[in-house]
């Protein structure tokens, strides 16, 4: 029987080490491992990311572990973790009683939020529980209901940025598919489409894909080690043609938040003798309603197998093109529209800050400037100028296109001369720039390709952590304007260096604003959550909501798609009590509480004070 525990200083201090192993490989652990084509840019990474740490990644935790769920008495909890053990085996159940270590991208934690805007207790989980099957995600799904135990499920934990693998309601039990859960189960090379479980990162899909010899390509996002399941069905995107990722993927396995398992589109017909049904990957629909889209960003049941469509390989060009003024941006976008909406730009493009392309350097903003609040735009050029082979800019552009040689070169003219209108715009190829140029990481993700470059903004402040907000715009300038001048001035408010990035998709763009924050730095952590919650509600009242959000934001939000007197959010709520009766699964995802828990102080509503949350966690 487990015994509630307080850290100690010396358990701390050990496990607080900074780590003398090596990254692992991908051969070596098939959940957080590297590949070896990477493996030296990770030693080089993680050791950036430390040697800029000034501080511990966790502090003795002073509350009695494990957390407890609301609602589960100590003795009902060793009673079910003791079950639990006997049902999984007693090597695939951990409880989260040890130092809560922050870690590092590739060696993520799994208990709590590693870049947490909260205390570092506030978001954690009692324990970890790794199922091997579909099967054995059904069995724990039962377990939680006998017990009335919330569960949370993760694919990996990586979804850094916006919790981590946190649970939203503090206490809950982690499901972490991805340890046991983590095989390339099919790879079609005639239909270019394949079959992974949620433990797959996007390093192991294309190494898989690689092996085959089929000439096919997987859509990273900026960052590799991330699941190519979980990423999908929190809808994220990537940069080839194939960069919406929900648009892309084609039938689910999942289970029901009463265990029961279900199949969607064509894999709810069984193939012959038993088999998985032969157009299971290449149809994404079904007879009927197609359900497929309730189970993206919501709580409503437990993904464990999802198809995925891969791009066949194609010859390509990404270029660069820089714009010297703040203003340039609404003129561009207006460029940009046509020629994304007749499909000339070719893939998911990035309209980027000149900031962005001095962080990658990965040189402390210390180095270029002491002083508080945001750096002043003076500062930046003279930045940009000495230390950006391109010289003093304002705005970058990158883009690839795709296909034969002349199709190419007619789309690179159509391209230089649209944005030729804008003055002073220059135009690069990657062999115009320096090998260690961010240029070369964006070739190889818009051609299929993992990277982990991004990561080197991080060492922007010590001990850095990173949250977005989000946004969706039309593609047009002066909504692009509006959301741009709004975070601007926030950002001044609360006093952050503001990195915009527009990826556009066509006829939308998501405006990622990344606020890059020191995690040991208590005000810091304050006005970030003052700054998040300002904007959201800013850019709602002009009508502009995030895609994605926070684990701490996600009540704010959901509640800021209030037509009909918050019709979608009670549609939910009725999904959510018919399917899961008990509020077992994942309470509070997405904003979406189950009646169990609705009403009782659960919900982040607002920061009360300009301080971090007050509500319960």
């Amino acid at each position: 029987m487990s015994i509630p525990k307080r850290q100690s200083t010396a358990a701390v201090e050990a496990a607080m080490a900074p780590p003398s192993a090596l990254p692992p490989l991908l051969a070596e652990d098939c959940h957080s491992g590297i590949p070896a084509r990477h493996h030296q840019q990770a030693i080089e990474s993680r050791a950036r990311l430390y040697s800029n740490r000034t501080v511990p990644a966790s502090t003795p935790r002073s509350q009695e572990t494990p957390v407890l769920p609301p609602d589960v008495d100590r003795e009902t909890f060793n009673l079910a973790v003791d079950e639990l053990r006997k049902l999984l085996g007693a090597e695939n159940v951990e409880l989260n009683d040890k130092p809560l270590v922050d870690g590092w991208y590739m060696e993520h934690p799994n208990t709590h939020d590693a870049f947490h805007i909260v205390e570092q207790e506030d978001l954690v989980s009692s324990a970890t529980v790794y199922p091997g099957s579909v099967e054995e995600v059904s069995t724990i799904v039962k377990w939680a209901n006998k017990y009335l135990m919330p569960i949370y499920p993760i694919s990996m934990g990586r979804n850094i940025g916006y919790g981590g693998a946190a649970p939203r309601l503090r206490g809950s039990v982690v499901v972490d598919l991805g340890r046991r859960m983590n095989q390339v189960l099919k790879i079609d090379g005639e239909s270019a489409t394949c079959m992974v479980e949620p433990g797959v990162s996007y390093f192991k899909l294309y190494e898989e894909v690689q092996k085959t010899g089929f000439p096919l390509w997987v859509d990273p996002p900026d960052l590799g080690g991330g699941s190519v399941l979980g990423n999908c069905i929190d809808r994220g995107v990537g940069y080839t043609p194939y960069g919406d990722h929900w648009a892309n993927h084609c039938g689910l396995e999942l289970v029901l938040p009463t265990g029961e398992i279900v199949r969607t589109g064509m894999g709810a017909l069984p193939g012959k003798d038993g088999a998985d049904n032969p157009t299971w990957q290449s149809f994404q629909h079904n007879y009927g309603p197609s359900v497929d889209g309730i189970f993206s960003q919501s709580n409503f049941g437990i993904v464990t197998k999802m198809g995925m469509w891969l791009m066949p390989a194609t010859e390509h060009q990404t270029y660069m093109v820089t714009f010297p003024h703040d203003d340039d941006f609404e003129q561009i976008i207006e460029i940009i529209r046509p020629l994304a909406l007749q499909r000339i730009l070719g893939n998911i493009p990035q309209l980027r800050n000149v900031i962005q392309e001095l962080a990658v350097l990965a040189t402390p903003r210390s180095k270029y400037w002491s002083g508080s609040g945001p750096m002043p735009r003076e500062t930046l050029r003279a930045l940009a100028k000495k230390y950006l082979p391109t010289g003093d800019c304002s705005w970058i552009f990158y883009g690839t296109v795709y296909g034969p040689e002349a199709t190419r070169n007619s789309q690179m003219a159509t391209i230089k001369a649209a944005f030729g209108r804008v003055a002073g715009m220059k135009f690069y190829l990657p062999s115009d720039l320096p090998s260690t140029h961010y240029i070369h990481s964006r070739v190889k993700i818009c051609s299929g390709t993992p990277e982990l470059r991004e990561l080197d903004w991080l060492n922007w402040v010590p001990n850095a952590a990173h949250t977005f907000f989000a946004p969706i715009t039309p593609t047009r300038g002066r909504d692009a304007r509006i959301v741009h001048e709004l975070v601007t001035s926030l950002h001044h408010k609360w006093g952050f260096d503001s990195f915009p990035t527009w990826c556009v998709a066509g006829r939308e763009m998501h405006y990622i604003a990344n606020i890059v924050y020191d995690r040991a730095d208590a005000d810091a952590k304050r006005r970030v959550n003052g700054l998040m919650h300002e904007m959201i509600a800013a850019a709602a009242r002009e009508g502009y909501g995030e895609y994605r959000t926070h684990l701490l934001y996600q009540d704010v939000v959901a509640r800021t798609y209030g037509f009909g007197g918050q019709a979608l959010l009670r549609l939910s709520e009725t999904l959510k009590d018919a399917l899961d009766p008990n509020g077992i699964l994942a309470p509070g995802r997405a904003g979406i509480w189950p009646k169990r828990y609705r009403g009782r102080g659960f919900e982040i509503l607002e920061a009360k004070d300009e301080s971090a949350p007050k509500a319960k966690l």
